[in-house]
């Protein structure tokens, strides 16, 4: 069993919703749609407040190449483009449609392509066009990221099904209801890329994923291999240089992707987006979400449509606990707490995690007197106490020698601190004042320019 050598052992919570189906959640009455719902530059409307829209059809694109267009998820009208709260706590120019009842509340969407009859080209600009990015919660704009740029090649495609990040089953269940999907999305992507070959790297706490996507993987062969590969449960095993550590044994270089080494990751949510899209037409309006958590009093996975609001999708599950304390757009390692329930459901909402006034504690900041814990959880292998006194001295350069700029902010080292110090809040404000700086100096390289725009985008 190949594994990682760093990480944590998370007490995960998955049985809360692990063995929940995935539910159509109802069509909201009204949805709001940020323009910017991907890694990179945000959209442009392409109709105006009054127009009609269906469910599917494309409302806002640009013609920036990390970008990804946005579609209605319900037929209706728009009645507002304007900015507001999204939930990573700032405003942006959203889309808002209000469902019509003459208008038809379901598309139906019937086979149109196969893997084998597109060229790579063509699969690329349909991913594109269905306004896919990454699913794990990344959200980068896939048709780039399986676009191999002069003088590079991709010669391997890993699916991450690891979802290590406590309480998640959104992924989980979706190995268990579309493995079929999973693997012809698989197929489709790596056609795409010019990949030779296939890994699905999945945590052996889901056996029963593994078994499906096996069977899935024999019913459906590829031209290519393709591969099951069970990892270690542990965290980060799901964060990308981990796990192509953890499957190919293969380092990416400080400052460097994935691509430098000839592999390209994605996650099986997007799988089956593109597997969606590929053979339907079907555009990303919809994704998995898991509602889970202490506050939450029928925790569940929903099939929910982008933009509808948190307090809807929290209703279908039975609504909040008495005292609910913190509610989380995501995990508790890496998620965004939010400020209100009005805040819309997005490409990056993997799940919605309430949490109970006795689950959701704080704690007093105190002094490190370096005892080492999260330099020997770094799965990076940084140095985050060195790096976090250099921010507090406002040292950007030696908190750049550091390499503050490689830390994935996954929260192991925040996680073991016995002086509760907010190590990742700090290595975020110290990224984005590097970015300014560097921006200011205008001495930014071509790697470092598209390192600092994607850091500014909306929904990481």
């Amino acid at each position: 069993m190949r594994s990682f050598p760093r990480g944590l052992s998370l007490k995960a919570h998955k049985e809360i919703s692990e063995h929940k189906p995935i539910k159509m959640a109802s069509t909201p009455k009204k949805v709001i749609l940020p323009l910017q719902q991907n890694l990179g530059c945000a959209a442009e409307p392409l109709l105006k407040i009054g127009e009609s829209v269906i469910e599917g059809q494309k409302i806002a694109d640009s013609p920036k190449l990390v970008s990804a267009p946005i579609h209605a998820s319900i037929s209706g009208k728009i009645t507002a483009i304007e900015k507001l709260p999204n939930p990573c706590g700032f405003d942006v120019t959203s889309i808002v449609i209000e469902a019509e009842a003459q208008l038809t509340p379901e598309m139906r969407y019937e086979s149109r392509w196969s893997v084998e009859e597109l060229t790579p080209e063509q699969i690329r600009k349909i991913v594109r066009e269905a306004g896919i990015v990454g699913l794990g919660g990344a959200t980068f704009p896939t048709h780039v990221k399986i676009t191999p740029p002069p003088g590079k090649k991709i010669e391997v495609l890993i699916i991450n099904g690891c979802e290590c990040e406590p309480y998640i089953t959104a992924d989980h269940r979706i190995m268990l209801e579309k493995p079929a999907e999973v693997v012809l999305g698989a197929r489709a992507l790596a056609k795409a890329a010019g990949a030779a070959k296939i890994y699905f790297g999945i945590e052996d706490n889901k056996k029963d994923a593994i078994d499906k996507i096996k069977s899935a993987i024999n019913d459906h062969p590829a031209a290519f291999p393709m591969e099951v590969i069970e990892l270690k449960t542990k965290y980060p095993q799901g964060g990308e240089r981990q796990l192509i550590k953890a499957v190919l044994r293969r380092e990416v270089p400080s400052g460097g992707l994935p691509l430098d080494i000839g592999v390209v990751v994605n996650n099986v949510g997007t799988a089956l987006a593109v597997a969606e899209a590929v053979k339907f037409g079907i555009p990303l309006f919809k994704r998995v979400v898991t509602v889970t958590g202490s506050g939450v009093k029928d925790p569940q996975n929903l099939l929910v449509r982008l933009g509808t609001p948190f307090a809807e999708v929290i209703d279908q599950c039975g609504g909040l606990v008495a005292d609910p304390a913190k509610v989380i757009m995501g995990g508790p390692m890496t998620g965004l707490a939010v400020s209100s329930l009005d805040l819309p459901v997005v490409k990056a909402t993997n799940c919605i995690l309430v949490m109970d006034k006795k689950e959701a504690k704080t704690y007093q900041e105190y002094d490190c007197f370096r005892c080492g814990r999260c330099i020997q959880v770094c799965p990076i292998n940084l140095m985050p106490n060195f790096i976090c006194e250099s921010i507090k001295l406002r040292n950007w350069e030696k908190a750049e020698e550091y390499h503050v700029a490689d830390c994935i902010e996954c929260g192991c080292c925040a996680y073991v601190c016995p002086r509760r110090i907010y190590l990742v809040q700090y290595f975020k404000a110290a990224k984005k004042e590097l970015s300014r700086l560097a921006g200011s100096r205008n001495t930014l390289n071509s790697d470092n320019k598209e390192a600092g725009q994607l850091r500014k985008a909306v929904c990481q």
